[in-house]
């Protein structure tokens, strides 16, 4: 028997005998059924652990440990308040804490084991009469706080924290399925808390490592920091699908790193709001800066599989990701200086980003754009209803690069429309047998193969256009 599993066995002794007070001050680490959690998947647990974070919080952090069971979790709180864009406003059948961590020095430290908190079957989301307790209809837009249900602002919500925030191993299912679901809120959809983790105005390091967040209403992932922040977000490993808006919206802050994250199937459950995207990254009141993404995947989510369009946002990368469109684009990346390098897409981009400045127009290196049903999950592949099924339209965007690119589309898809796009040491094929029109300004040695018009087009090297040479 390990030590994390000696410590829980003889914790839970103690409380047995003595009541989790007692309990408390003999134990190295925190379980929540010190609190009176059962962990039975029947039993709602909600205020097992929202005392378990009210200690942790009172002692400024701590460690947590989970054993790998199903806590059913969430609840409407008795106080008339809800967390809505930062504040709390009064609601129907507002939110209660689940795991809510405030202003904690120290570092808080859970360990899931394999554990899954599920939301309970249910519980109120979208607008709700606050009398009779029945759905509210209305027309759209609609923004009266009083009608409000949430079941949770995050299943794990971390504010304002100076010490290191450590999650890991651990499922967080929305059951979006079970809820009782509501009229909507906002401008489209149901713009209303509820996410698996929301990290929020926190200026120590996070960590977020295998963790399985999905059929939330509304997204799997909130992150926002304080501008300014030294410390980094890593994410390793984790997985967002099924969820109502967002597999992760990324709203503000800088020093984010996602490595082998999966953004899947947002919108295809019970419920679907806009953006619907596998990951949105809009900045809000403070700039995003410095994000890398590293072997990730975006993937038929109902929007774009990551989309980059309000906001002072800049300095994205991503490296080894995979993006496949299958009813919207496969990305939108429409801000400066974002780097793709060694990507795959499948099916349309759109929008990206260009700039007199070649510094800070989209830069793509050595990625490979496709037109294979074989690569979409659905088999079905998204290219924006344009005839002529364009895998890039970057309509006029100036300087956007393509250098080491291949476009090896052998199905539906049509080359890029573009005009004022840099092609640079491209191959570029298509089957397909409408005209295609990737314009540009092509430098180095760039092979073109299918049904194009290139004319116009700058040559500063060599082009083998169908086998016949051009030259600058």
């Amino acid at each position: 028997m390990d030590a994390s599993r000696r410590e829980f066995v003889a914790g839970a002794a103690v409380a047995g005998m003595l009541g989790w007070s007692s309990a408390l001050r003999a134990q190295p680490v925190l379980t929540p059924e010190v609190f009176g959690a059962k962990g039975d998947g029947r039993t709602n647990d909600t205020a097992a652990f929202a005392a378990l974070s009210a200690y942790v919080n009172k002692r400024g952090g701590g460690t947590i440990i989970l054993r790998p069971v199903t806590y059913i979790v969430g609840a409407h709180s008795p106080r008339a308040s809800v967390h809505l864009g930062g504040q709390k406003a009064i609601g129907a059948f507002p939110a209660g804490d689940i795991l809510h961590f405030v202003s904690c020095s120290g570092p808080v430290v859970l360990r899931g084991n394999g554990a899954t908190l599920r939301a309970a079957a249910g519980l109120k989301f979208g607008t709700f009469d606050p009398i009779t307790g029945r759905p509210f209809e209305h027309q759209m837009p609609f923004t009266k706080r009083e009608f409000i249900a949430s079941p949770y602002v995050g299943m794990i919500f971390a504010e304002r924290c100076s010490g290191l925030i450590d999650i890991s191993d651990l499922e967080l299912d929305g059951n979006i399925e079970g809820l009782n679901v509501g009229g909507r809120y906002g401008d489209t959809g149901w713009q209303i808390p509820a996410a698996g983790i929301h990290l929020s105005d926190n200026l120590g390091a996070e960590r977020l490592s295998r963790i399985h967040s999905h059929h939330h209403a509304l997204d799997g992932l909130q992150l926002y920091s304080v501008p300014g922040r030294l410390a980094s977000t890593v994410l390793q490993d984790v997985r967002c699908e099924y969820n109502g808006r967002q597999g992760c919206s990324l709203t503000g802050g800088r020093n984010y790193v996602f490595e082998n994250c999966r953004f899947l199937h947002t919108g295809r459950s019970k419920l679907q709001s806009a953006p619907g995207a596998g990951v949105d990254i809009e900045a809000g009141t403070h700039p995003i800066r410095n994000v890398s993404f590293s072997n990730c995947e975006f993937s038929n989510n109902t929007g774009c599989g990551m989309v980059a369009d309000s906001g002072d946002t800049s300095d994205v990368s991503f490296d080894g990701c995979r993006f496949v469109g299958t009813s919207s684009w496969s990305a939108w990346p429409n801000k400066p200086r974002f780097r793709f390098t060694s990507c795959l897409f499948v099916g349309a981009l759109v929008h990206p980003y260009g700039d007199v400045n070649p510094s800070q127009a989209t830069r793509f290196v050595g990625c490979d754009f496709k037109d294979d049903p074989a690569l979409s999950p659905t088999g079905k592949i998204y290219f924006g209803g344009n005839i002529r099924h364009p895998v890039v339209n970057a309509a006029a965007a100036r300087n956007v690069i393509f250098e080491h690119c291949r476009f090896g589309l052998t199905h539906e898809g049509g080359l890029p429309f573009t005009s004022q796009v840099i092609y640079s040491d491209c191959d570029l094929s298509q089957t397909y047998g409408v005209r295609s029109n990737p314009r540009g300004t092509y430098t180095g040695t760039n092979r073109i193969t299918g049904n194009v018009d290139i004319s116009g087009s700058p040559i500063r090297g060599q082009v083998l256009l169908n086998g016949r040479a051009y030259s600058g």
